[in-house]
């Protein structure tokens, strides 16, 4: 079952095409990711669904509903994170989570939601003193508030240190692990590997791959790489010679070899043939910005510089 659809979406904003013919369906229980450099469009995006702006084109739903028609149907079954959520300085967290929680016939209890999230010692600590990642507990505890069936969570870790964005992706598996669907916004390739079921790869408005994490990087043009130091004398011709291997070079006294397909497997069953150990073995495989650059030409970080 498709818990959001949206189907030719196109936005614009005066002469520029900011959402330009998106298309994807999210399914239930599903974490689904926008993956691209600031400026691509995702928050466009995920701010039709919400119902927040209304498309140019294209037909958006939510659970079957539309976010714009059906605006307070639609408010019972999504919670929405915003990458720009702030609290008025001297509210104090139960304040804020109690206050949300009326705003709903049956909310989730607050009390709860906040001890689940880790704020129970925060609760009269107000939202100008919060740090970075309790400020991102108590947004993603606000869009809980409602028991929502889909939540939308867009740039939920930037500026966060890497502490408190590991933090905060293992809330996000925990959501996952209670059924929630979700619509995780991110520039961050390491986010998206780790938490999405699906990545869709947005750049300038448009949709330009959608797939697996792992389906995304096989069509990466990338080379796997295997450095090691060879425990005993080894015959680099024969490591040439291995199907996939593309370059054997030198490195001090590690080798580094280079190629595709099973690589791994056959440098590795020819070491354990001749008896050879490979110390420090490391193996660098393709990953979701190689499949980035094989797709748009560019890196997702230069691309964000750019668009940023």
């Amino acid at each position: 079952m498709s818990m959001i659809t949206v189907q030719g979406l196109t936005k614009t904003y005066g002469a520029k095409t900011v959402v330009d013919d998106v298309s994807f369906d999210v399914a239930e229980g599903e974490t689904f990711g926008l993956l691209g450099p600031n400026g691509a469009g995702k928050t466009t995006i995920v701010e039709t669904i919400a119902g927040l702006r209304r498309p140019d084109a294209g037909r958006v739903r939510v659970a079957g509903l539309d976010p714009v028609a059906d605006a307070e149907a639609v408010k019972e079954v999504l919670g929405v994170q915003l990458q720009e959520s702030r609290f008025p300085d001297r509210m104090r967290v139960a304040e804020a989570l109690e206050l949300f929680a009326s705003f709903y016939d049956s909310p989730a209890p607050w009390r709860e939601l906040m001890a689940d999230l880790g704020l129970e010692d925060q609760a009269s600590t107000p939202f100008a003193k919060l740090s970075g990642g309790q400020r991102q507990r108590l947004s993603i505890a606000v869009a809980l508030l409602g028991r929502p069936k889909v939540a939308i969570l867009d740039e939920l870790t930037t500026g966060l240190d890497p502490n408190a964005r590991r933090q905060t992706w293992d809330l996000v598996e925990r959501l996952k692990e209670r059924g929630v669907t979700m619509v995780l916004v991110t520039h961050f390739m390491e986010e998206a590997e780790r938490l999405a079921d699906r990545v869709a790869l947005v750049d300038a408005g448009r949709l330009v791959a959608l797939d697996t994490p792992d389906g995304l990087v096989a069509r990466a043009v990338a080379p796997q790489v295997m450095r090691f130091r060879p425990g005993a004398p080894l015959d680099v011709e024969e490591l040439r010679a291995l199907p996939g291997v593309r370059s054997v070079t030198q490195d001090g006294d590690r080798l580094v070899v280079s190629g595709s397909g099973d690589v791994v497997h056959a440098v590795t069953s020819l070491l354990a043939t001749r008896q050879v150990i490979a110390h420090e073995l490391r193996v660098e495989q393709a990953t979701l910005d190689d499949a980035f650059i094989a797709l748009t030409g560019r890196r997702l970080e230069a691309a964000a510089a750019t668009e940023a």
